[in-house]
């Protein structure tokens, strides 16, 4: 194997294998290590499918395998199976990236708003969302086009808010609302108050100054080309993308 390709070692692939699907029909499916390597490959390095080097088989396969995969939930699943046997956190931590829908990601079935992909002043973008523990690792993602505001999103991704004590997030998710939902779930909001604000809610600058692990999360994770530029039409492919970059780059 070529020094500057990826290749899953024997412990990465032993923690991968017993969450990949069993139920194969007919003809024996080829070697899972190798095509997971070849499309670990891919997203890390932003080529093509075509462009795939030759050592990891054919480059059908590899495509048919990360599609029909990501159709099925599987690379979704392996991310959160691995993530929920890290145990739960003390601490917690929300925020969203935007990452620029490349052009190659117009056109996918079903609409615009039903791919994740909006209007904002970026151009055409799409919203990464996620949760992550304080040592950076993610939890939970959640994609929405370019233009909804955090708050309106971080209340749908709250539902996979595992047991913590504490949840820290901007100033963009400072409602009434969220903050209502982070204490029905348990949890203190450390969330600086709007300046709006007429009641303004306690808040700790010193614990506050974590919150950055999850600035790096998402540094981390634009290392893989293929998340920090879309080029999926699907929004299922591309939050298949997002999932399996952080499976590599934290729970193996």
């Amino acid at each position: 194997m070529i020094r500057d390709q990826f290749w899953l070692t024997d412990a990465q692939f032993s923690k991968i294998a017993p969450h990949l699907p069993t139920d194969t029909r007919g003809k024996a499916r080829v070697d899972d290590r190798r095509v997971i390597s070849g499309i670990v490959q891919v997203l890390k390095s932003g080529g093509r499918w075509v462009d795939a080097p030759p050592e990891y088989g054919p480059k059908k396969t590899l495509y048919n395998r990360y599609v029909r995969w990501a159709a099925k939930g599987v690379w979704v699943d392996l991310f959160h199976a691995l993530a929920q046997a890290g145990g739960p956190p003390t601490e917690v931590l929300i925020d969203s990236s935007a990452v620029k829908a490349h052009r190659s990601a117009s056109g996918g079935k079903g609409g615009r708003k039903n791919q994740a992909i909006g209007r904002s002043r970026g151009g055409r973008t799409t919203k990464i969302h996620a949760l992550t523990d304080a040592q950076c690792r993610p939890i939970a993602f959640m994609l929405t086009a370019g233009n909804v505001a955090d708050c309106t999103a971080g209340a749908e991704l709250l539902a996979h808010l595992p047991p913590c004590e504490v949840l820290h997030g901007d100033k963009g998710y400072d409602s009434n609302a969220i903050r209502r939902r982070i204490e029905d779930g348990g949890a203190l909001p450390n969330i600086p108050p709007k300046a709006n604000r007429k009641w303004k809610n306690c808040f700790s600058p010193l614990l506050y100054r974590n919150r950055n692990a999850i600035e790096r999360m998402f540094c981390r994770l634009k290392d893989f080309r293929r998340v920090a530029t879309r080029y999926d039409r699907n929004a299922v492919n591309f939050l298949a993308a997002v999932c399996l970059a952080a499976t590599v780059s934290y729970w193996l």
